[in-house]
């Protein structure tokens, strides 16, 4: 039976979707964009970006009573691949070997503009 996840310390939904359904082991984040929940600021740059959508996603894996080495697969969508370098960087310094499976993929745009969003799949 799929359980919704919610938490105030990341972005609310704007739409008919959740932040997070778990089902089973398994924990589905919905894509997580730089927004600060706190007062709905985007921060600039990819570095400062990346960081708050990954601040975003540690808030509902605890929420969820996980932690980052669940997390089993990631999509990172870029407004850019020549972002891909300084993401990586920030993406690398938050999680440990073995590393989760990823993808990473540029698109046309994202939502508010934002140059980075994080879709993620956990596992207890």
């Amino acid at each position: 039976m799929k359980k919704q996840i919610a938490t105030n310390a990341a972005p609310g939904a704007i739409g008919p979707y959740s932040q997070a359904i778990s089902v089973g082991d398994f924990l589905f984040i919905s894509g997580q964009i730089p927004v600060n929940p706190a007062d709905g600021t985007v921060p600039e740059g990819i570095k400062a970006q990346t960081s708050q959508s990954i601040a975003n996603i540690k808030a509902i894996l605890a929420e969820a009573g996980m932690s980052m080495d669940n997390v089993i697969k990631t999509t990172v969508f870029l407004a850019d691949m020549s972002l891909f370098a300084d993401m990586n960087e920030v993406y690398a310094e938050n999680f440990s070997s073995p590393f989760p499976a990823r993808s990473a993929v540029a698109v046309k745009e994202l939502p508010k503009q934002v140059l980075v969003e994080i879709e993620t799949i956990a596992a207890k």
